[in-house]
Formats: structure tokens, C-alpha cells, sequence
């Protein structure tokens, strides 16, 4: 049986590693010329800095994906466990880290703002792990529930489980229950951002990324795109033949069932099943032809999840003590959503990430008698309007606006040479459909979640993986959605498949076939 997966984004990959493991004969096609979609890297001054996710979570995700291909991920990349999560900083010069290890949290939070808001964290990370083992087996492992399959799914003595997670919360509103300092508050509702959403507007569900990170955190030797190739690796050995530069026009569908994709070259390459690993609104924009535009999404503005404008730099850090993860937050967090989500604008003062690539756990820099430069990602929030807005103008005033806001903090910056900046209208041309939105649809309301596409789509033979579907954005939800798609795919031509290894075996007993699955 012939696969073609468009998108080596990871779930792309995880799903065409899978498949050639099965024994499918798997072609991956990327207009790009190195896998990993998101999970990339940008040359600034002659050195490689990640331009994408930063660290891992939910390990065990990588871990199945290459224990079931045979393989061992601690084999392939080396991974890190991160005892400090990041540092916090207000511009009164407060500041706050979280660590790893909740009563190291319990402390700094008791000294940072008393022992009621550290008892109300205690609470917090009771309620966050409640919210991710309530939801981990009937919703992120499984196929994308509709609200009534996912209590038939929990059966009735989970119910009042389900009920106290607060469905129909906010985020905000629900960490009011926790927190009183405003601070506190603040810190814990960016997790919101983690899938492009507004604290004001998101699920309480959400919550439940604390707990992820409390589980562990991991850097990545070589970074997040090292990762992505390391996969991209793991489905060549296995007998995926991973195409680069090839970028898809279209699906070619036949008799109403996807017959391949055609290449923008006039290629056309057959396939029984077509796995796209592109964001579900290019379908729906009609970028992959009319017959696949139903299987899409077409999202408003408002429904659309932030961009950002990010730039990766080279540059000598001097004044404030970066960790390899620090954020300084806007002075007031609803006025920053009010202008990206409702004004369409970029922030007046935004809440800055920085990821300072070279700083290890303990916050130590390059080594060396004299500072030296530092690889650096810095990212702020934006709309999500493709070409039309921000301008570049605009764009400019925001990097002059980070490094004013970032001096206020007592961070100074001296950048070895320009930075390589990316903004909503370069993430727009990355990932066609998306207007620069990097997350898919913005999770808004209890119910947004279940309008995220599945791994089966309305287009017979086309199936969906990466982060715009379900179970959702992230590094290890778009791995879990991959191998969604492969199951799918595997389910639904069991009987087929079953047909093509009998007559496999008769022709040839102890042939091996495409993807080194040997037959007996």
C-alpha cells in the first residue's frame, strides 16, 4: 500500500515512521530542504539558533514512537532534564523562578509573595494534574471526541471528575481560585499562549500544562530541529523515502477518494492514502485543490490563534542574569490581548521570551575570560493577519519597542550583527493558509476543542496530522497526532493490507518488505 505524507513537520514524521514500520510503502514530501516544519533553526553570524520550540515535554511520547519503530530515543538524542523551568521578571523588579520540583516552587513562591500563594500553588498543581490525568487516555491519546464521546469515554463514575476540572472556565477566572497576588496569576495563565490563545478566553483545561511541565522539561543537544531529524532519520531506516524541495500543488482525487498528489512540477505521485501534515487551513483555503477544501478549516481572524514576531540573535548579554528561559511580562496583561486579538496590532508593551540557547541549568553562559556573544530567540505576541499587518515599518518599531522594554528590566543587548527577524507575514509564506497563525484554530470557549479536525477526514483516503488538529498544538501533541493518523490509516485498510502481506508470503516466504518489516 502506498503512502504519501505531505509535510515534514513532525507529526508528518511520526506518522510516516510509524507506517514504514508497518510495512507501507511511505513517500514524504517537503518543499523545504531540512524536515521539521516549526522545528527549525536559523544561521545568525555562522551559528545555528533555534527559531521554533525550545525544549521537550511529554517524553514519553518520543520515547513509544521509537520503541515501537524498534529504535531507542536516548540512543539517538541527548536529552537534558531542566531543574529550573524558567525565570519570571516584572518591571518593578520582582522576579520568580519555577523550578521542576514542586516544593522548590513551593519555596520561591512562599518568598515571593507569602504562604498563602504558596499553599494556593500546592492547590494549583493538585487541580493541574487532576485536568491531565482526567483527560490523557480519553482525549489526547485517542481519536478526537465529540464533548458527548468524551463522557461516554470517562463513563459515569468520572463525571464528577470531568465537572470539577471546569470545563466552562476560563483560565483566568479559574486561577483566581488559587491566586490572589495579580503576579501569580499572570505567570500561570501564559499557558494559554502555548497553544496561541488568550488567558481571557481560553479553557480552564489548559491548566493542565503545569502538570506536563512539573513531569519534566528537556532540553535538546543541538535543539528542537535536532529532534526533528533524528525522527526523520528513524523513518528513512525503516523505508520512508523522504523527498526535499518537492513542494505539492494539489491532491489528485479520483472517483471521489484521494488517487495521490501532483507536484508543482507536473509530477504526479500515487498514493492509496495521502497523510497531510499541513495546517488544516490550507486546505481549507483551497491551497490543495477544491475536492480537499471541505476536509479544511476556514477560520475568521479572531478564530485564528497569535503569530508572533521573533528574532533570533547573536549578542552580549550584560545587566540582567538570564536563565536559558526567561519572560518579562507586560504591565498589563489584558491590555496586551486587547490589542493583538480585538485591536489587530501589536502590543505597546509586550510580554518578552527569551530563550537563551547557550545558558545551562544553572544559568551559566559561554565560557570564556570576557562575555561573549550569545545565541538568543526573543518572541512577542502578534496578530495573526498575514501580509497585510503588521508592516515591516511596524515590525521595526516592535524590535526597537523589545529592546527599550528589555533595558527597562536592566537587560542590555549588544548584538554582534543583525539579528534574523520573523514576523506574522514570513510565517504566513512558511506555512501557507495560515495567515501566520502558528497554532491553528485559537482555543476561545469550552467547545473550541472539540472543532479541531480529526485524523480522518471528509475526503476518502485523506487523512490530517500536526498541531492545527487534533489533539492540538505542541511538539508532543503533533507527534501523538502523527501516530493518530497512522492508526487510522492501518485501521481502515486492515483488510487490505492483510490481503497484500498473504500474497506477499505466497510469492516469497521470509521476504522482507518496504519499511524492513520482515514477513514470516
Amino acid at each position: 500500500m502506498r503512502v504519501a505524507v505531505i509535510g515534514a513537520g513532525i507529526g508528518g514524521l511520526a506518522a510516516a515512521a510509524r507506517l514504514a514500520q508497518a510495512g507501507l510503502d511511505v513517500t514524504v514530501l517537503e518543499r523545504a530542504r531540512a524536515p521539521g516544519g516549526k522545528m527549525r533553526s536559523l544561521d545568525v553570524g555562522g551559528l545555528a539558533v533555534e527559531a521554533g520550540p525550545t525544549v521537550l515535554t511529554m517524553r514519553w511520547v518520543f520515547e513509544e514512537l521509537f520503541r515501537d519503530c524498534g529504535a531507542d530515543l536516548g540512543a539517538r538524542v541527548r536529552l537534558s532534564p531542566a531543574r529550573l523551568l524558567a525565570r519570571h521578571a516584572w518591571e518593578d523588579g520582582a522576579r520568580l523562578d519555577l523550578f521542576a520540583d514542586i516544593d522548590a516552587s513551593v519555596d520561591a513562591i512562599r518568598a515571593f509573595a507569602g504562604p498563602r500563594e504558596a499553599e494556593g500553588y500546592r492547590r494549583f498543581c493538585a487541580r493541574s494534574r487532576e485536568v491531565y490525568e482526567t483527560l490523557e487516555g480519553p482525549f489526547i491519546r485517542d481519536d478526537r471526541p465529540s464533548a458527548v464521546d468524551l463522557a461516554l469515554r470517562i463513563g459515569p463514575w468520572g463525571l464528577p471528575r470531568l465537572w470539577r476540572i471546569q470545563p466552562f472556565a476560563t483560565l483566568w477566572s479559574a486561577l483566581a481560585e488559587d491566586f490572589r497576588d495579580p503576579r501569580l496569576r499572570q505567570l500561570f495563565a501564559r499557558y494559554a499562549t502555548y497553544c496561541g490563545s488568550s488567558p481571557f478566553e481560553a479553557p480552564a483545561t489548559l491548566m493542565l500544562v503545569a502538570h506536563v511541565e512539573q513531569a519534566g522539561v528537556w532540553t535538546v543537544d543541538g535543539g528542537l530541529s535536532a529532534l526533528a531529524r533524528a525522527v526523520a532519520d528513524l523513518a528513512a531506516e525503516r523505508g520512508a523515502r523522504l523527498r526535499y524541495g518537492a513542494e505539492v500543488a494539489r491532491l489528485a482525487v479520483s472517483g471521489g477518494r484521494v488517487a495521490g498528489v501532483d507536484l508543482a512540477d507536473g509530477e504526479r505521485v500515487p498514493a492509496d492514502a495521502v497523510v497531510c501534515n499541513a495546517d488544516a487551513a490550507a486546505l481549507g483555503a483551497g491551497l490543495l485543490g477544491p475536492e480537499a477544501r471541505p476536509a479544511g478549516e476556514r477560520l475568521e481572524p479572531y478564530e485564528r490563534s497569535l503569530s508572533a514576531v521573533t528574532l533570533c540573535a547573536r549578542a552580549t548579554v550584560s545587566g540582567f542574569p538570564l536563565a536559558h528561559h526567561t519572560v518579562f511580562f507586560a504591565p498589563d496583561y489584558r491590555a496586551e490581548f486587547d490589542q493583538i486579538l480585538r485591536e489587530r496590532r501589536l502590543p505597546e508593551a509586550p510580554t518578552i521570551y527569551v530563550c537563551a540557547q547557550d545558558r545551562d541549568d544553572a544559568c551559566a553562559g559561554p565560557d570564556g575570560p570576557e562575555p561573549r556573544p550569545e545565541r538568543l530567540l526573543l518572541l512577542v505576541n502578534a496578530p495573526a493577519d498575514g501580509p497585510e499587518r503588521p508592516t515591516p515599518p511596524e515590525i521595526e518599531r516592535c524590535a526597537t519597542n523589545l529592546r527599550t522594554r528589555l533595558a527597562a528590566f536592566g537587560l542590555s543587548l549588544t548584538e554582534a550583527e543583525p539579528p534574523a527577524t520573523t514576523g506574522p507575514a514570513e510565517f504566513a509564506a512558511l506555512f501557507p493558509g495560515t495567515m501566520g497563525a502558528l497554532y491553528g484554530r485559537a482555543s476561545r470557549g469550552s467547545t473550541a476543542t472539540f472543532r479541531r479536525p480529526g485524523a480522518r477526514s471528509t475526503l476518502p483516503g485523506l487523512y490530517l496530522a500536526g498541531g492545527s488538529v487534533h489533539p492540538g498544538p505542541g511538539v508532543p501533541m503533533a507527534a501523538l497526532s502523527g501516530g493518530l493518523a497512522a492508526r487510522a490509516i492501518l485501521n481502515d485498510h486492515r483488510s487490505a493490507l492483510a490481503d497484500h502481506r498473504s500474497a506477499s508470503t505466497a510469492r516469497s516466504r521470509g521476504a522482507a518488505m518496504s519499511g524492513g518489516t520482515s514477513m514470516p
